[in-house]
């Protein structure tokens, strides 16, 4: 067992799965399931690794999902991290699956809300029939009662298999007074955006931020298979609990959820010129406000996977 210090994001209890990685020799690290080491910026990050080789990758800063990736398929990363994407804590992680919450998208605070934009602490590491589960958590301080009053405690619990990466989001309100928030996984996975396509949605209601993001049009989704032609910004209300992405690079990712009500498309095409064609967002949301009264908890969860 390994007693991590605070300065990386680790509280004060022993995990017997997690062992800082440096001075470390191969052979030692290639029997760790949860590694904590120096990411891109000296930031520092979760290394998965499951049994049958898959490897998934968490930021602290964020409590951001940055890679995942498994022995079969492409051989590529399933998620995507956009190149001008910084690891300096001014900004949040751009790519993999960054938190949206307590708002998602505009609106009163800053956009997205301020949970992809400080530090989670690492609360429990184990292993489930030989693969990593870590949860990393979250609660009010100063940055985030700057600009919403409440305390809240958050709870995230990601799960790495051979071909499946689970994670569950667990908000609680620990105020003594009610709150109400949105919230969504905004994930980035690595496509051609131009062959990528995504099936489920069809009869969902949707809501189409494309000409105008201010003046979303509501509308019906009439196709079986949504592709990313051009500029995508699409909110899909009351969506399936399985949607199926196909990269257009020969994998096929099931996106399973439990109380997400909700999905969102996102290309930014010529927005993002250096990079929209490589990647494809499909997200998980709770675009309508969930209202929690003190004590009250709501949870969600998302689990991807590979055939």
């Amino acid at each position: 067992m390994a007693m991590l210090s605070m300065a990386f994001g680790v509280n004060n209890a022993t995990f017997p799965n997690l062992t800082r990685c440096r001075g470390m020799s191969n052979k030692a690290r290639a029997s760790l399931s949860v590694q904590i080491t120096e990411g891109e910026g000296n930031l520092p990050k979760l290394v998965l690794t499951s049994p049958a080789g898959s490897e998934a990758e968490i930021y602290l800063f964020g409590g951001c999902i940055t890679s995942w990736k498994v022995p079969s398929g492409s051989g590529k990363d399933l998620l995507f991290v956009r190149p001008d994407a910084v690891f300096n804590k001014k900004k949040p992680i751009s790519g993999g699956v960054p938190h949206c919450f307590p708002q998602f998208g505009p609106g009163p605070i800053q956009q997205h809300g301020f949970a992809r934009n400080m530090d989670w602490t690492v609360v429990d590491s184990e292993n489930s029939e030989g693969n990593p589960v870590v949860t990393l958590e979250l609660k009010d301080a100063p940055y985030s009662r700057a600009m919403w009053d409440f305390s809240f405690h958050a709870l995230f619990k990601v799960t790495l298999n051979a071909k499946s990466l689970s994670t569950e989001l667990t908000v609680k309100n620990t105020d003594k007074k009610a709150f109400s928030f949105s919230t969504a996984l905004h994930t980035y996975f690595h496509a051609s955006a131009s062959n990528a396509s995504v099936k489920g949605l069809k009869g969902c209601k949707t809501l189409n931020k494309d000409p105008d993001p201010k003046n979303p049009v509501e509308g019906k989704e009439e196709r079986d298979v949504v592709t990313f032609p051009g500029f995508v910004d699409c909110v899909y209300l009351d969506a399936s609990s399985e949607l199926q992405l196909d990269n257009g690079l020969g994998d096929i990712i099931s996106i399973k959820n439990t109380n997400w009500s909700d999905a969102v498309l996102w290309n930014p095409y010529l927005q993002m010129e250096a990079c929209y064609k490589d990647f494809v967002c499909v997200e998980n949301a709770k675009i309508g406000s969930v209202q929690l009264e003190p004590e009250q908890t709501w949870t969600a969860a998302q689990h991807l996977s590979i055939a």
